[in-house]
């Protein structure tokens, strides 16, 4: 019989992956930050999943980060930063052997919570699934993708995924995480940061070809440095469908802008030009292109870190 799923960030796809493995049988707990969150829970009767526009509600068990049952698996599913504070506020809790499974976007906060808890067992994620909520405790499944699981430590594949399976959560066990997770990486450096400036969605990108273009040749040669030159193979061609495919979109980053919170620049934008100092390989149009990011949001009132 499988361990439980303890899920903790009930965003899209933490409540996306708890709807469908609820829906297959499987034990779910939901951690919620404190007693509010958990009564807001309860009176709304659970998750409610919204697939092709017909609704399901689940009445998943939730608890608070307080709470003191043992937690042996964990699908951290919060923004990348808040996931290192999130995995303090549990890290009593987890047992020696634990498994956590880390559904963030960019690079950067895998390293934070691993180092946070060495015992434990980090699993990256790189998802390409859509969903997104209209409200509190409903998530809408926008669209099909897929999940690519991993861990650069340990390319045995956990018992656990028989649990995805069963749930119809598409994904593979991949000993190459690390290349997925900087190929997604490079995709949204070349897409969301120029929505944001240009006040557009994906498709009106194809307005500014050249300076895709420029971004991609510069993501490409970070790719290489990195020693990750498979994530750089085809990348421009890549960004471009994407641009072509979701055209009527609005991308994640200027979905946050536009919402008034914090978006993930620190992991996706910054962690890229970091890395590109750190190895001594400068790339002047992505630096100019994070700075001025950095000075949109800081004239939004957004944090830039």
């Amino acid at each position: 019989m499988s361990s439980t799923w303890h899920i903790l960030g009930a965003g899209s796809l933490g409540s996306l992956w708890a709807c469908r493995l609820a829906r297959a049988g499987k034990t779910v707990r939901l951690i919620l930050r404190d007693e509010q969150r958990l009564r807001d829970y309860q009176s709304a009767g659970g998750l409610t999943l919204v697939e092709q526009g017909r609704p399901q509600t689940f009445a998943i068990d939730a608890q608070t980060t307080a709470d003191s049952s043992p937690i042996q698996r964990l699908l951290l599913a919060c923004k990348a930063y808040d996931a290192e504070k999130a995995v303090a506020s549990i890290a009593h809790r987890l047992r020696p052997d634990a498994e956590l499974i880390l559904l963030q976007n960019g690079l950067g906060s895998q390293d934070d919570v691993a180092a946070r808890v060495p015992l434990a067992r980090c699993v990256s994620a790189s998802s390409t699934e859509g969903a997104f909520r209209e409200r509190d405790w409903q998530v809408n499944f926008a669209g099909h993708g897929f999940n690519w699981l991993g861990d650069p430590a340990n390319p045995l594949a956990p018992t656990w995924l028989d649990d995805l399976a069963d749930a119809g959560i598409p994904h593979e066990w991949t000993p190459d995480i690390l290349t997925r997770l900087w190929r997604k990486l490079a995709l949204n450096c070349a897409i969301n940061p120029l929505t944001v400036l240009y006040d557009c969605r994906n498709g009106g990108l194809a307005e500014h070809h050249c300076e895709v273009a420029t971004l991609c040749a510069e993501l490409a040669e970070l790719l290489q440095v990195c020693g990750q030159p498979q994530a750089a193979e085809g990348l421009e061609n890549e960004v471009q469908r994407v641009i072509q495919a979701t055209a009527a979109n609005y991308s994640s980053m200027y979905q946050d802008v536009g919402n008034g919170r914090r978006t993930e620049i620190h992991y996706l934008l910054g962690h890229a030009c970091r890395t590109a100092t750190r190895h001594g390989h400068p790339l002047p149009h992505l630096e100019r292109l994070y700075r001025r990011l950095v000075e949109h949001l800081n004239g939004h009132g957004l944090p830039s870190d």
